[in-house]
């Protein structure tokens, strides 16, 4: 029988402080919690989410057909991070557009949308969030935190602004910081936005209108960089879907891997708000603990106290095993507690998301040793 979930709604009146300056009060965050919590409150997992992902992180909405968790595949009752154990909990962060309050809900100040004038949160905004929903929750310390690619830089956060209250941090496909390239990437898909027609300076709201266009090219960018070569050649290689037609037009498809990101393109223009893609991207990029420290990530990384597991993909050239294994050495410097493995998957950065059995079965290795401590 599925894991059937059941989407929560907490509010907050006292106002967040935030990084960038300023605050944000009378918010609300969305989360979803399976499992149990034990007697002593000590197996609470939290799950933090990469992008285009929510709280939604196992089983499925009881009646709705394809409605399965982003991560379904590793959490739940005797899967490699198992609820029978474990007591899960996905939270959709601030500035998201899956139930947590967000550029397109209503400014307390303005009656309108936020759009354009939410304020800016980074990593650590959403932490201390969470740290706030835990409050609420009545959990003072979690078993573990874990996340994959930007929910592996919240995990990496909590172990740095909240040290004490986690026992581990598992951080998968992730890195201490963007590299120029991946800031690059993410500005590109910025611009294809913010020139969208009917991006409207992010007041699109107001105007009945969404910017597809810019939200459907930045997709496409975004979806090329987390697969490898090797599956795009796999899946798609030169392959053409009428034959060969040299009378070209601008809206022809004739290559299957165009008309595979068309697809996932429009599909996200549809589900995806804009604004909250500048928000989560500018998070991404700003993100770096070793900043304060003059670059040095073993002395940002001195805080830690947690023990670590740290996963990489050998294809994984958005966030690849090098920038996993600067994580490692920092936390080595500080001599904690570290396993690292360096996984040989064939599918990019996607892989932290998909059925590798040696992936799926060192991460039910480890929760079993959390489990048994």
């Amino acid at each position: 029988m599925p894991l059937i979930a059941h989407p929560q709604f907490m509010p907050f009146a006292e106002a967040l402080p935030l990084k960038g300056g300023g605050h944000i009060a009378n918010y609300t965050l969305a989360y979803e919690t399976y499992g149990q919590l034990n007697a002593d409150r000590s197996n609470a997992v939290l799950v933090c989410h990469a992008l285009n992902a929510s709280h939604h992180v196992a089983g499925v909405y009881e009646g709705q057909d394809k409605s399965q968790g982003w991560w379904d595949n590793m959490i739940g009752p005797g899967k490699p991070v198992d609820t029978n154990r474990f007591f899960v909990i996905g939270v959709n962060n601030l500035g998201s557009c899956f139930g947590s309050t967000g550029p397109m809900h209503e400014s307390p100040e303005t009656g309108k949308a936020w759009g354009a004038d939410f304020p800016v949160v980074t990593v650590e905004d959403w932490v201390a969030a969470q740290a706030r929903l835990l409050d609420a929750l009545g959990i003072e310390q979690l078993a573990a935190v874990m996340g994959g690619s930007l929910g592996g830089m919240q995990a990496l956060s909590w172990t740095l602004q909240f040290p004490e209250r986690m026992r581990h941090a598992v951080v998968i496909a992730s890195a201490p910081n963007l590299n120029a390239e991946n800031i690059a990437f993410n500005e590109v898909a910025r611009r294809a936005i913010v020139t969208d027609p009917d991006f409207h300076g992010g007041h699109f709201y107001e105007q009945g209108v969404v910017p597809k266009r810019g939200l459907r090219i930045a997709r496409m960018i975004g979806h090329i960089t987390y697969l490898s070569d090797d599956v795009m050649n796999q899946k798609f290689g030169r392959q053409l879907r009428d034959g060969l037609d040299l009378r070209y037009s601008t809206q022809d498809i004739e290559f299957q891997i165009e008309s595979y990101l068309r697809y996932q393109a429009d599909k996200f223009s549809d589900y995806f708000d804009a604004n909250t893609y500048l928000l989560i991207t500018r998070a991404l990029d700003y993100f770096d603990p070793a900043r304060e420290y003059g670059g040095q990530l073993n002395q940002a990384l001195a805080k830690a106290v947690a023990k670590f597991l740290i996963i990489s993909f050998t294809t994984d050239w958005r966030f690849s095993p090098g920038r996993s294994q600067e994580i490692v050495h920092a936390l080595l410097d500080n001599q904690r507690d570290v396993t690292y493995a360096r996984i040989n998957a064939p599918h990019g950065h996607d892989a932290f998301l998909l059925d590798d059995p040696r992936y799926h079965q060192l991460v039910a290795a480890y929760f079993d040793r959390i489990a048994k401590e």
